[in-house]
């Protein structure tokens, strides 16, 4: 039976406010799961690059999209043994402003990955990696478009990272203003900050008889 939580690590204990830090799956799959892109950290020539780009999860997995020529992909290969990264991934909710500059902050909540990311060489595993990452920004795309031909296939890979050394980290809640401060005459409190999806907009070029499909209709 899988466990419900994830093992803290030396690497996934946070140093500071510790008590923040969260492990059960159920936290990290779903801050994983309502964010869109990730941040790739790895290092290349002995300085550390991190690159943004796109991901989606399946189950314990993460696969993260690139080019075939990217750095990151050809770095891990498509044997063992593979390419050492850090993966992260955040939401900023709120703007946490306070009576003295130097308590200010943000609520969030952010996950970090550590690992070994693989190359995904299985043909079968690829093209179900890649729908996964079409339906990961909009769900059920992936079934609404045309899936991607042999050139298009040549020319994108993907990196399978699993879940392993993982922990969330969230912090909600006001402003930590001290007693002192209490009585400053500065407003305090948060500002919330939540994601915006407008009208769709069709593309100019669209055959007016293809409707706007179901799973756009609330967006």
């Amino acid at each position: 039976m899988r466990n419900a939580a994830y093992a803290p690590t030396e690497r996934t204990v946070p140093t500071r406010s510790a008590k923040r830090a969260a492990y059960d799956r159920e936290t990290v799959h779903s801050i994983l799961d309502q964010a869109y892109v990730c941040h790739l950290g790895f290092v290349r020539d002995g300085a550390p690059v991190v690159l943004p780009t796109l991901y989606a999860r399946l189950d314990e997995t993460l696969y993260v999209h690139g080019s075939t020529g990217s750095r990151p992909v050809r770095m891990a290969g498509a044997a063992d043994p593979g390419l050492p990264v850090c993966l992260t991934v955040t939401h900023v909710d709120g703007l946490v402003l306070a009576r003295s500059a130097f308590h200010h902050s943000i609520n969030y909540r952010s996950v970090v990955v550590h690992g070994t990311a693989h190359q995904v060489t299985d043909e079968a595993e690829r093209r179900m990696a890649l729908d996964a990452l079409v339906d990961h920004v909009v769900p059920g795309r992936s079934a609404d478009s045309r899936p991607a031909n042999a050139k298009e296939l040549a020319a994108t890979a993907v990196l399978r990272l699993e879940l392993g050394e993982v922990s969330a980290k969230i912090r909600t809640g006001g402003p930590n203003d001290d007693a002192e401060d209490m009585a400053l005459p500065y407003w305090a409190g948060v500002v919330p900050v939540a994601p915006a999806y407008g009208t769709p907009v069709p593309s100019d070029d669209l055959d007016p008889a293809v409707a706007l499909p179901p799973y756009l209709a609330g967006a």
